[in-house]
């Protein structure tokens, strides 16, 4: 930095080298400069001393949590979902719960809703190459779907998530319980048959749940042990897209109406909620028995 010259004329003055103390006015730095604390300008203490400062990871010092983050709910962990998360699941609980009542309402009284759900289902009936959409339909089969989730049961079994794993394939047998009643119930007829009991349709809830539900219980353990979240981050979609095409691949076939099928999303979609909210509080349960078994020291880490 370049020095401002001194005036010619206080140049010789030595009075003029040292600054010259005014009443009313603090020297930023040298409040108490013979203690060797440092003050601020206006005379008070720093508000937070070096020494009050508590070290952060690794010894050094740092700010005290919380700190800020990603958001807990964008985590990928249900035991981190929070007050937010309740009223998601709550509302879409009761999302699905009106709009499959009225969607049920329409068919079984043959409203202008069912009209134009059949109207747009001949339009749809026959498009697309046949293998693929024979091959969509397919996936919400028992020989297909429900494999795939005893694989994943099987493996979340083998990883000790026990509570988890039952708790997927209880929401897998409440399928049928909640399907073959409603369907015997609405007795709505096929798009190609005489033959009734074609709402909801069983394969796409069939499929829903299955890979979902298998998504659900996959994805804590996909990333884990590699630092990465890249395995949680495509089971979720995948699963979705599955679901969807199955769906879509039974109505382009004329096996299903769309109604029928939106009809098991919404049902399915009721469904999973109580699943995620189940797989909270598991996880929950699990994270305060590791506390606590913390607190006592007899944790994993401390045993031996």
């Amino acid at each position: 930095m370049k020095e401002t010259p001194r005036s010619q004329k206080t140049a010789g003055d030595p009075t003029a080298a040292r600054p010259q103390h005014r009443p009313g006015r603090v020297f930023g730095r040298t409040g108490a400069s013979s203690s060797g604390i440092p003050h601020r300008s206006d005379g008070r203490p720093p508000q937070t001393p070096r020494g009050a400062r508590r070290p952060g990871p690794g010894g050094r010092l740092g700010t005290t949590p919380p700190v800020p983050g990603r958001p807990t709910f964008l985590s990928g962990r249900l035991d981190s979902v929070g007050p937010c998360g309740s009223l998601f699941l709550l509302g879409a609980f009761a999302l699905c719960a009106v709009l499959f009542a009225l969607v049920t309402w329409q068919v079984v009284a043959g409203g202008s809703l069912r009209d134009a759900d059949e109207r747009l289902g001949r339009a749809a009936f026959g498009h697309g190459p046949t293998w693929l959409t024979e091959f969509l339909a397919d996936l919400g089969g028992l020989p297909v779907a429900v494999p795939v989730l005893a694989a994943v049961v099987g493996y979340a079994l083998w990883r000790g998530h026990r509570a988890r794993a039952v708790a997927v394939a209880l929401a897998m047998v409440a399928v049928p319980v909640l399907v073959v009643p409603l369907k015997l119930w609405t007795d709505r007829p096929g798009p190609l048959t005489v033959e009734s009991g074609y709402y909801p349709s069983g394969h796409t809830a069939t499929a829903m749940v299955a890979y979902c539900g298998a998504a659900l219980l996959l994805s804590p353990l996909a990333g884990r042990g590699t630092g990465r979240d890249t395995g949680r981050a495509w089971v979720m979609p995948v699963a979705v897209v599955l679901s969807a095409a199955t769906g879509i691949g039974l109505v382009l076939r004329g096996y299903h109406w769309p109604l029928d099928v939106l009809g098991s999303w919404l049902l399915c979609g009721m469904l999973l909620v109580l699943l995620v909210a189940a797989l909270r509080w598991i996880d929950n349960r699990g994270a305060a028995g590791t506390g606590a078994d913390d607190r006592q020291g007899v944790g994993p880490d401390r045993i031996g």
